[in-house]
């Protein structure tokens, strides 16, 4: 897995132009089974993935906090909602809340998430390849890709799948 991260940059890197040609593709031309495509892909791909033995996602990034999970954790937390902003957070310039410093402070030496069963919306949907409506999402889909080597081997299995927007 360690070496697989250290290459991804670099395998995203050099598959980006071919990437966003294939998205490009994919918005004008969406297969009317795309959802259930990308939902079998995903699936397929997670049950050979262990976010664990890797957490990059978690190591190198950090998500989007809405005020719902900034609640949610702070309650958790036993700490007040600004207790928590003014601990973890910082507003960025798209003015959304996110981490002051990663790696997360919740992500503990196994890989573990200290906050699992109340983490962030964005975190529960990392990365993001099951969602509905995949065409809309293809620029987060581009940057994940240099994140998580799972999402790196969906899109190649997608573009495998989907030969005809090649």
């Amino acid at each position: 897995m360690l070496n697989e991260l250290k290459n991804l940059v670099k395998l995203a890197k050099d598959k980006e132009v071919e990437n966003k040609k294939f998205f490009e593709k994919l918005k004008k031309k969406t297969p009317k089974n795309l959802d259930y495509l990308m939902q079998e892909l995903h699936e397929a791909e997670f049950k050979k993935t262990d976010c664990l033995t890797c957490a990059n996602c978690c190591k190198t990034t950090g998500p989007l906090f809405t005020l719902a999970d900034i609640e949610r954790i702070a309650k958790h937390l036993k700490q007040k909602p600004q207790q928590f902003i003014s601990q973890y957070l910082k507003i960025d310039e798209e003015n959304d809340y996110v981490l002051q410093n990663v790696p997360c402070a919740f992500l503990d030496s196994e890989n573990a998430c200290l906050i699992y069963d109340v983490r962030p919306k964005a975190c529960r949907e990392f990365p993001h390849t099951d969602r509905k409506k995949f065409q809309q999402i293809t620029d987060l889909t581009l940057n994940n890709i240099a994140v998580c080597p799972a999402t790196y081997r969906i899109v190649e299995q997608m573009k495998l799948r989907l030969p005809l927007l090649k």
